[in-house]
């Protein structure tokens, strides 16, 4: 794809050339998609299917569904709010929904395959705690476990009529209230930690499950053979862990004073339940629009994807660097299996190359005491105005230059920070991907280990995964921005139930089944880097139609337009590589119109990095930080 792109790069440019004549540089009003200095203005018609299985009309009601769900959607940078600031992308989608409800033909052919792939298993820890609640409607007599990646296969394959899966496709599921119903979890089992061999989907109750999806074609373990998008959710599942739905009895779950809400099991919405009938309808709206789309389909970034270099890079090094302070461990050696990270994390950059290599670092006085501080609140820098959770940061940044082993060699270094430490020392998180706490712009990824941490399923590559997704710029499926009502939230309170997006084929996940990025995730990755190109054309072109020597760049500057008129269209026909791919060809259309016209490609870069250095001297230091993966004893993934 690299190749096509970049012969259909140089047959544009030469096509257009010819036909340029000796005529000066075009002015701006003459480009149709190239906005020098602006904004992208990418758009899309998003399909959205929703197939209800075994919920009648009566039930679930398409007025009232489709009542709460959005019309459009703008992505934005979500860790710049953080700081006060609105950066979006320049892309605007619209939603297309097409709803229908299952023929009973289809449902009985569906519940038959249910009923097949349904194995008798224990009650979960979880259904035994729903059935000790003092209201629960009905108890759970029996159990089965279902392969969570086979459903979603069927469904992929075998949809109804004129449900087209290779665009974004929901399926809520009810069996209950057929004759051939059983209780019943989903599973996702077979891929264990790679450093730990931990299979989590196996060994914890918590990681059983009622939704499943976005699995890739290429998955290793359990790939679909070509794209789809699928997400099921099934409220006659469970009751589980996950989305805290089990409890049915108390309404404030962590004692804040706001109540937790969350989708009960399909019983409960009955007189008497737990939630009422008449409000499945609205639920299952709430579940689509701050689930399945914002946190799932079309989501926003959490940092930028433009990574803080002079252009955007061709080639990236993941820079491991280990602070070996678990006596008699070689944790690098033991705890990290860089073919993984370096595979998985290819196939979401893809036009990217990616290697690594990993330098252990002396855990000496000064990076204890700063390490150490990150959990006693005690600052190593305490004339800094730095919070103490800044340690790492600060202390990793004045050492920056023993890091940097592949200058020349690559065009960004990703700053990765190991902490193996010792039995009772304790650890921060399992890792985060950290800011500069000005702005919200990425510096350094940190990542934890110890004897506790090992005992607990998880060695360091698969948190190295996640938190360079982060770097990268992609957001947990358990927390978004809702781009109508300008809100960024998390799963509590009012939006507990936002934990069901976890229940996804995604490494940025945190349930820990798998260790892929969702198709979900290739497909945003994809929007966003298109979108940054567009940026990037766009900026640099400004540049060059205000040098001295513009007029001798006109070829260039007519190939970067049509490249980009052929990106636009490939991204609202939902084609997101080629979308890239020609955003990418465009901007290098640019680059060389720079260079004839003898501007520097990397100048517009340095200047609004000279203007964010300025600005930082300025401006207020920031303690924010609400993305920390942690162990905590009341995370989810800290459940049995």
């Amino acid at each position: 794809m690299r190749r096509r792109a970049a012969l259909v790069v140089a047959l544009i440019t030469a096509m257009v050339g010819a036909s340029a004549g000796a005529a000066g540089a075009a002015p701006r009003s003459s480009y149709t998609y190239l906005h020098p200095g602006g904004q992208p203005r990418l758009t899309e018609k998003v399909p959205v299917n929703v197939v209800f299985l075994g919920y009648e009309p009566n039930q679930v009601g398409k007025a009232a569904y489709l009542s709460g769900l959005p019309k459009k959607y703008e992505p934005l940078v979500r860790y710049r709010l953080v700081y006060g600031q609105t950066e979006k992308l320049g892309i605007t989608y619209t939603y297309d929904y097409q709803v229908s409800y299952g023929s009973k033909s289809y449902e009985d052919k569906f519940f038959s395959q249910l009923g097949k792939l349904a194995k008798p298993a224990p009650l979960t820890a979880y259904q035994t705690a729903y059935n000790e609640q003092a209201g629960n409607v009905k108890d759970i007599t029996s159990n089965n476990v279902i392969d969570a990646p086979s459903v979603e296969k069927w469904l992929a394959y075998h949809p109804p009529a004129g449900v087209d899966t290779r665009r974004n496709t929901i399926f809520f599921i009810n069996w209950y209230g057929r004759s051939d119903f059983k209780f019943h979890v989903y599973t996702k089992i077979g891929e264990p930690d790679p450093d730990t061999g931990y299979d989590f989907g196996k060994e914890r109750d918590s990681r059983k499950v009622i939704a499943w999806g976005g699995t890739t074609a290429d998955d290793e373990e359990t790939g679909l053979g070509s794209t789809r998008r699928v997400w099921f959710h099934d409220l006659s599942a469970g009751p589980e862990s996950w989305t805290s739905n089990y409890d049915v009895d108390n309404p404030d779950l962590d004692g804040d004073g706001v109540v937790d809400y969350r989708m009960p099991p399909t019983w409960e919405y009955t007189a008497g339940g737990f939630r009422a009938p008449g409000a499945l309808a609205g639920d299952l709206g709430l579940i689509t629009r701050y689930v399945a789309l914002n946190l799932l389909m079309t989501t926003s970034p959490l940092y930028p994807v433009e990574l803080p270099t002079p252009e955007p890079p061709k080639s990236l090094n993941l820079d491991s660097n280990t602070y070996e302070g678990w006596p008699g461990v070689d944790a690098s050696t033991e705890y990290i299996t860089p073919g993984l990270l370096v595979d998985e994390l290819s196939e979401l950059r893809w036009r990217n190359r990616l290697d690594f290599d990993n330098q252990d670092l002396p855990y000496d006085a000064k990076a204890e005491e700063c390490y150490l501080g990150v959990l006693t609140d005690e600052s190593c820098y305490p004339g800094s105005g730095y919070p103490a959770f800044a340690n790492l940061y600060l202390y990793n940044w004045a050492n920056l230059e023993r890091t940097k082993d592949d200058v020349g060699r690559v065009d960004y270094e990703i700053p990765l920070f190991n902490y193996a430490v010792a039995e009772g020392v304790g650890v921060p998180a399992l890792g985060f991907a950290d800011d500069n706490y000005v702005d919200g712009t990425q510096t350094g990824v940190f990542s934890f280990i110890s004897p506790e941490v090992v005992a607990s399923g998880y060695g360091l590559t698969t948190t190295q995964i996640h938190e360079v997704g982060h770097h990268l710029g992609m957001s947990h499926p358990h927390d978004g921005y809702d781009s109508e009502t300008g809100v960024d939230y998390g799963p509590e309170g009012e939006f507990l139930f936002a934990n069901a997006g976890d229940e996804s084929n995604s490494m940025m996940s945190y349930i820990d089944v798998n260790w892929d990025f969702s198709q979900f995730d290739r497909d945003n990755s994809d929007r966003f880097l298109t979108a940054a190109y567009h940026e990037a054309a766009n900026r640099l072109a400004a540049d060059v139609l205000a040098a001295p020597k513009a007029s001798k760049v006109r070829a260039q500057l007519r190939a970067a337009d049509v490249l980009l008129g052929l990106s636009t269209k490939a991204f609202a026909r939902h084609e997101y590589r080629a979308a890239y791919a020609f955003a990418e060809g465009a901007y290098n259309a640019v680059v060389a119109a720079a260079k004839k016209a003898g501007v520097d490609p990397a100048g517009a870069a340095k200047a609004l990095k000279a203007e964010a250095d300025a600005a930082r001297r300025t401006t207020e230091v920031h303690d924010p930080h609400e993305f920390i993966d942690t162990l905590a004893p009341d995370s989810p993934r800290s459940q049995p």
